[in-house]
């Protein structure tokens, strides 16, 4: 079966933390750029954060530990965020560390800690469909959320099943791809797509805080895990509305939190004996029949209304084959013959190409390094998703290559204004004089014009290659292939 290495996706942890101030070479942080602050919070962290090991009963004081919280507000810093509702910056709280820091601990352990509002942030969906609500906390109750995350995280992990891949360290899209490959490969080629609408908003309080206890012991963090869930919520217009359900899709505990909620849902397919794989509230379950999937959609229908009390998007949920689903922007094709092919979904085409028509737009009035750094920027981004494409993708990667490329095609031929500086442009470049007039007269519309024999001649596709990043080519470096029993031999001789 053709699926991604091990080694194809490299995961980086934000909240972890370097052992020394010195990078190995005997260059302090301040010679490293790192600000007086920031290594200072290091420092602490190094120093104060080795003691975590402590009983059941502690977790408070483990959580307050200035160490523990050091190294959560690092970790809030590196994430960067917008401010709450209190208004205070990243920067801001980088600055006031040390009385931050002190007030924390104190008002951790006296039980004076109160979560603030949380600021309603409205943000489109990638598929249009709607909007989604987002809770941005005060960077004061991040810290505190990264810091109960550091503590509770390794309790509730070890637990969770195999099958969840999301927000887990060690594991994440390349885990949830690798498996859904692997239960395609065995013969179980449909799918039953269930779509939880709006999660993060319904999740259920007091089920929520029942399986918490099961591993929590200390009363004194179940009840700052309540408060956190009962804070208020900012709107945009300055009220307070009063939250009774759902966790803030935007805090750094949220994750762990929806892990823990859909947990049970995860084991209760395992003891169906159902196969699926689950990436936060995204999960597919894999039969072998149209007439099983039907069976097994109604009857998790049930479970996930009356057990879980969440509800299920009807629109975007079906029994269907796996090139029609759409899994972390994936689709899957089964070819009885080759293996499982992974491409993009249609979605994820259809979101890429709309973002390079934003960022090569054809009459781009500035120069061309400036959409050369904005375009690089995201495709990088883009394929350090999709990297675990197969080989089959190549072709839609080489695809949206020449579009970008006619695009910034089509930015020199306005950039020329008139006809005969176009021409005469295209001469200085080597083009033949017949190619030059084509491009400049023979074609109506610069988009045209961009696709002509003279500007493709003049603007080939190597006078792109150390100026826009190919997706092919980048595929291709992150996709080694394997070494034959030849290569190896001259490599062993080596």
């Amino acid at each position: 079966m053709r699926r991604p290495v091990p080694g194809q996706l490299t995961l980086a942890l934000a909240d972890s933390v370097p052992d020394d101030t010195s990078d190995g070479r005997g260059e302090t942080a301040s010679r490293r750029g790192v600000s007086p602050k920031r290594a200072a919070l290091l420092q602490r962290a190094k120093i104060k954060g080795r003691d975590q090991t402590g009983t059941e009963g502690d977790l408070l004081e483990r959580i307050a530990d200035e160490g523990n919280l050091a190294r959560a507000l690092l970790s809030v810093v590196r994430n960067k965020g917008a401010a709450g509702s209190d208004g205070q910056t990243v920067d801001d709280a980088e600055e006031q560390s040390e009385a931050l820091l002190a007030d924390l601990h104190q008002a951790l352990l006296s039980e004076r800690y109160r979560p603030q509002p949380v600021r309603r942030v409205t943000v489109p969906k990638p598929d249009g469909g709607g909007d989604r609500n987002l809770g941005v906390p005060t960077v004061r109750d991040r810290v505190v959320q990264q810091a109960m995350l550091h503590i509770l995280e390794p309790l509730f992990d070890p637990g969770f099943h195999e099958a969840s891949c999301g927000f887990r360290k060690g594991r994440g899209a390349q885990q949830a791809v690798s498996q859904t490959c692997t239960h395609l490969e065995a013969g179980y080629r449909v799918v039953v797509d269930l779509d939880l609408s709006k999660f993060f908003d319904r999740v259920h309080h007091q089920r929520l805080l029942a399986r918490i206890e099961t591993k929590v012991a200390d009363r004194r963090v179940l009840r700052l895990i309540r408060m956190m869930l009962k804070a208020k919520v900012a709107m945009s217009d300055g009220v307070h509305v009063a939250n009774e359900q759902g966790t803030p899709q935007g805090g750094p505990l949220s994750p762990l939190l929806s892990n823990i909620v859909l947990d049970e849902l995860d084991w209760e397919l395992a003891r169906r004996g159902l196969r699926h794989v689950r990436y936060a509230d995204d999960f597919l379950v894999f039969v072998r029949s149209q007439r099983a999937g039907t069976r097994v959609m109604a009857s998790l229908r049930c479970f996930i209304e009356r057990r879980l009390r969440l509800k299920i998007n009807d629109s975007k949920s079906g029994v269907i084959q796996p090139d029609q689903a759409s899994f972390l922007g994936f689709r899957f094709e089964c070819e009885d013959h080759r293996g499982i092919a992974v491409w993009p979904s249609k979605k994820s085409y259809q979101r890429i190409s709309r973002k390079i028509r934003e960022l090569i737009p054809c009459n781009w009035g500035n120069s061309l390094e400036a959409v050369f750094a904005q375009a690089n920027l995201y495709l990088r981004g883009w394929m350090a998703h999709f990297r675990l494409c197969t080989e089959e993708a190549e072709r839609a990667f080489h695809a949206l290559d020449a579009h970008c490329r006619r695009r910034v095609r089509a930015i020199i031929v306005r950039h020329k204004k008139r006809r005969r500086y176009l021409r005469r442009h295209l001469l200085k470049r080597g083009v033949s004089w017949r190619a030059a007039t084509g491009a400049a007269y023979r074609c109506r519309g610069v988009w045209r014009a961009s696709n002509h024999a003279g500007m493709t001649r003049g603007y080939p596709n190597a006078w792109f290659k150390p100026r826009l990043a190919s997706l092919k080519e980048r595929w291709k470096e992150l996709n080694p292939k394997p070494l034959g029993p030849n290569e190896q031999e001259q490599l062993v001789l080596l």
